[in-house]
């Protein structure tokens, strides 16, 4: 048992690593590629029936990796399904060229300067289902945040999600959120845009407002305030998908 609680530490310690809290993280992590370092489980025997039952195509993947251990003395929290894993976090340059790259099949998403771990999280589980090229943020928020991987149950590994300053925003036409921009339904996004989204209490900031190239408005009843910033990514998107005639 001492030596799976010293392999997890030696690894948990490296910068390149990412915590993998749960199953349902772990079988995104392996679905789309990840590098799974390290699974441990209370019961590695329910873990492999998790996955018989919810994801036999990496069952085999996880009845190799899943070692005992107790996860009460490696985490501040266990997750309801007893399990948690090490991956190795993905190469920035790779990403960085997916963003870059024109043209795009789908619009990446942007963040800027966003507070809330979990609706970041909630974000890139969006743009993992919609096929978006990536979720970029702006600020001190850490996309890569075991918080953020959590509420986004692994799907960091199905999209790029990254963090840029401003000047290192990859090239397209930037449609940014906004209370007073016109109405999304008479509009048509395009595959290459840069969808932008403002932080949940102070929306866009001045700056990347005037690097908007169009300030788009969600429907919404009045004196209704706001929408959460995952409802307002996952309407954008939900449109961006839709009937483009």
């Amino acid at each position: 048992m001492s030596e799976q609680l010293s392999a997890w530490a030696g690894i948990a310690g490296r910068d390149d690593v990412v915590l993998l809290d749960g199953f349902h993280a772990l079988k995104h992590a392996l679905r789309f590629g990840a590098e799974v370092l390290a699974v441990v489980a209370d019961e590695p025997e329910r873990v492999r029936e998790l996955a018989v039952g919810l994801a036999p195509d990496v069952e085999d993947e996880v009845a190799r990796l899943v070692r005992r251990a107790p996860l009460k003395e490696l985490l501040p929290r266990v997750h309801p399904t007893g399990v948690a894993a090490l991956a190795v976090r993905p190469g920035r340059e790779a990403g960085r060229a997916a963003l870059a790259r024109m043209p795009r099949p789908a619009p990446v998403v942007l963040l800027d300067n966003p507070r809330n771990l979990g609706n970041v999280g909630a974000v890139v589980r969006l743009a993992a289902g919609f096929g978006a090229t990536g979720v970029v943020t702006r600020g001190d928020l850490d996309p890569w945040h075991p918080n953020v991987v959590r509420a986004g149950a692994g799907l960091h590994y199905a999209t790029t999600v990254d963090r840029l300053e401003l000047e290192e925003l990859p090239p397209g036409p930037v449609y940014a959120l906004d209370a007073g921009g016109e109405d999304i339904r008479g509009l048509v996004l395009p595959d290459d845009a840069l969808l932008a989204f403002g932080s949940e209490r102070h929306g866009i900031s001045p700056e990347l407002r005037a690097r908007a190239d169009h300030l788009v408005a969600l429907p919404m009843r009045p004196q209704v305030s706001s929408y959460n910033l995952a409802t307002s990514v996952a309407m954008t998107l939900f449109h961006w998908g839709g009937p483009k005639d």
